[in-house]
Formats: structure tokens, C-alpha cells, sequence
């Protein structure tokens, strides 16, 4: 199953370009909050984006790309360059899948606060109602790009955005389609924030993934879409591939709900599940990309899964987190990283982590904390979530 088109927006930038170049050089894109008021959290940084302003032109009227949500304006920003980059046309059975964890939290949030403070008050709650639904982004992905077909959301905490790709990709595998546009997103919000500040899970400090003196994740923001196709389908249309994904992987840890196992049961078992499905062996594999958010637990437990999965191999094993550079993405993370992943694969590169000051003695395998240029031939992207949510991605160099 192959890649022809992929479409990215992160405080990076917007676009492959920017992007590959911020996460190429292990860029931070972390800054102040300033979408709501942080002043009662402990954390008070994110990784937010300048959203430009003019959403890409599409076939959405001007009334209904108003309504559109921040979470909303992201994703058919991510989605404009996939589907141009794709060269595909509008099609009536073409399934949408994707992964969020808040959809379009804000208007849930507005709604709410317009209820306390007007509460006779009913102006513009209906549409804030209509837009809330977690399948109305997935309905304005259509009407943006004059498609239709099913439409799949995954909500699986932070693994979505891996699910969902991990659903396409077995979509197309079994023949149930020759195509899919697929991809997640999640979109800053006070709820959101302050949950996890209220979890004390966000740094006070600084996002440094697998760092002995780690204090916790920071949030971000963004967006990603790919355009999914089987070989036969892109060769006949001629079409440029990007890359393929080989494998996928997913597994449930239920040892607890926001704990994973010390052991990494469940994450061994989704990484080794992908590399079977992509017929590999982690002697192959030549860079994973890690969830790694900069917890203690979550990063503790993701190094033991590593080390038991990767073996004699995990000397000279590369490993990188891109949340150092742009914070954890929730239900898009899983969707971001596998572009990045096709980034590196195209470009041949390592996304360091330049925040990086002590690598944890926990990690057996080799951080990459410097730009690098690097032969690379097979990624694995991993995407672990609340739940016990477990999910990885195999993925190939296409030459």
C-alpha cells in the first residue's frame, strides 16, 4: 500500500517543506499560550500554530468555512495539500478515516460559555451544536473536495491518528478499497490543557523525551492527511509515491487507565505486530520514531518495549521523539509522525532532539540528539494512548 500525497500543518509551519526542514533541524516550536488564559495552570507553554488567516480554496462557501472550528480549519488546511499533492478527483466512494481525541472541543466550550453567560440567549448554538458532532469535520472534508463515501472516526485517545492509518491501510489490503484519505487532527483547547495540567502530566519546564530529569509533556497542535492507494492503482494513474506502509500493528494494555504497564507488554506486542504484518525483523529496521512524550511512566515503559523488542539490536538502534519539537498532538500525533517518518525515509535524515541533556540509563538504544544524515530504509512509528491504547506503524523508502 503506497502514499501519494500527504498534507501537514504543525507550529512548525504549514506544509512539507516547512516542516521537514523544522524537523530536520530538531526545531522547538514550543511559546506562551495565548489561545485561552493559562494563568491558574501550572504549565503555560504549548506548541501553538499561526494559523493563517484565509483558509486554501476549496469548494466550501464563504458561510461554511466560517463555521468551521480551529480543530476544523486545520485539518482542510492539511487536507488542501494532500488532495492537490495526490492529483486525485472527486469520487463518490471514497472512504474518509480519521483519528481525534477533542474533534472540535471549542465549540463545545463556546457553547458552554455562552450558555452561563447568556443563558436565554440561543444565538449561533445551533451551529455550535452542529459542529461539535465528531463526524462534522469528515462531512466538511467532503464538501471542501466534492467527495463522498464513508466516513470512519477513531477515537482512541493518542493512539487515533495511528489507528486510523492502521485502519486505511488494512481497508485497502483486504480490497474493501483501492483508496483512502485518511489522517488525524486535534487542535488546542482550555479543557484539554487544563485536564492534563490538572493530571500534572505537562512540564513546567520543557518537553526533553527519554531525559533522566524529564518533567512531563507539553501540548501542541496540527494536523496531517495521506492520501492511500494500493500500488496497482497509483501506477495506473501514474501517479508519484512517497513512500509505503508496510505494516501495522495495535495492541490494549489494560493495566490501568492513565498508567501503562512498567513491563510494556502491550507496546511490545503492537511493535512486533507491525513488523510481522510488514515482514521485517528489528534488525531491518533502520529508525523508530517514538511516542515518547516526556512523562516518566509513559517514556519509562516505551524503553522497555523497545529494548525487549529490538534485542542485540538495540545498540546501534536510532530513536527520536518529534513531540520535543512540537509537543504531543493527541489524536493527530500518530498521523504527524508518519509524515514525518516519509520525510525522513525521502530525505534521508534523523529528526533529532536537540532538548535533550541526559539520556535516561533506561535506554539501551542509541537517541539521536544532532541532525544527521543517514542511509534509512524502514521506520517504525509508535503511538501509545490513555486506555492502554497501543498502536505501530511500519514504513518503507519507495525507490
Amino acid at each position: 500500500m503506497v502514499v501519494t500525497g500527504a498534507g501537514i500543518i504543525t507550529a512548525l509551519g504549514c506544509g512539507w517543506k516547512s516542516n521537514a526542514e523544522g524537523f530536520r533541524a530538531g526545531r522547538v516550536a514550543f511559546r506562551s499560550v495565548t489561545l485561552f488564559d493559562v494563568s491558574r495552570q501550572r504549565a503555560k507553554s504549548a506548541a501553538e500554530i499561526d494559523l493563517p488567516g484565509d483558509l486554501p480554496p476549496t469548494l466550501l462557501t464563504a458561510h461554511m468555512a466560517r463555521r468551521l472550528d480551529r480543530a476544523g480549519r486545520l485539518l482542510v488546511t492539511a487536507a488542501h495539500e494532500c488532495w492537490n499533492q495526490a492529483g486525485w478527483q472527486p469520487d463518490d466512494q471514497l472512504p474518509i478515516v480519521l483519528g481525534t481525541t477533542s474533534g472540535a472541543m471549542s465549540c463545545g466550550e463556546n457553547y458552554l460559555l455562552h450558555a452561563l453567560s447568556i443563558p436565554k440567549s440561543q444565538k449561533q448554538q445551533p451551529t455550535r451544536v452542529v459542529q461539535y458532532q465528531l463526524h462534522r469535520q469528515g462531512l466538511d472534508l467532503c464538501n471542501a473536495f466534492g467527495f463522498a463515501g464513508p466516513v470512519t472516526v477513531i477515537s482512541n485517545a493518542c493512539a487515533s491518528g495511528g489507528n486510523a492509518l492502521g485502519h486505511a491501510f488494512q481497508m485497502i489490503r483486504r480490497g474493501a478499497s483501492t483508496k483512502v484519505f485518511a489522517g488525524g487532527y486535534d487542535a488546542l483547547c482550555q479543557l484539554t490543557f487544563a485536564g492534563f495540567d490538572s493530571l500534572q502530566a505537562l512540564s513546567p519546564t520543557t518537553c526533553r523525551p527519554f531525559d533522566a530529569g524529564r518533567d512531563g509533556l507539553l501540548l501542541g497542535e496540527g494536523a496531517a492527511m495521506l492520501a492511500l492507494e494500493s500500488l496497482e492503482a497509483a501506477k495506473k494513474r501514474g501517479a508519484e509515491i512517497l513512500g509505503e506502509i508496510i505494516g501495522y500493528g495495535a495492541a490494549t494494555d489494560i493495566h490501568h487507565l492513565t498508567q501503562p504497564h512498567p513491563n510494556g507488554d502491550a507496546a511490545l506486542a503492537a511493535m512486533s505486530a507491525a513488523c510481522a504484518n510488514a515482514g521485517v525483523t528489528p534488525e531491518q529496521v533502520d529508525y523508530v520514531n517514538a511516542h515518547g512524550t516526556a512523562t516518566p511512566q509513559n517514556d519509562a515503559t516505551e524503553a522497555a518495549a523497545i529494548n525487549r523488542w529490538a534485542g542485540p539490536r538495540a545498540a546501534t538502534l536510532p530513536v527520536s521523539s518529534t513531540k520535543a519539537s512540537i509537543g504531543h498532538l493527541l489524536g493527530g500525533a500518530g498521523a504527524v509522525e508518519a509524515v514525518v517518518c516519509l520525510m525522513a525515509l525521502r530525505g534521508q535524515w534523523l529528526p533529532p532532539e536537540i532538548n535533550l541533556e541526559r539520556p535516561d540509563p533506561a535506554c539501551q538504544f542509541k537517541i539521536v540528539r544532532k541532525p544527521v544524515d543517514v542511509k534509512i530504509n524502514i521506520a517504525l512509528s509508535n503511538s501509545f494512548g490513555f486506555g492502554g491504547a497501543n498502536a505501530s506503524l511500519a514504513f518503507r523508502r519507495w525507490s
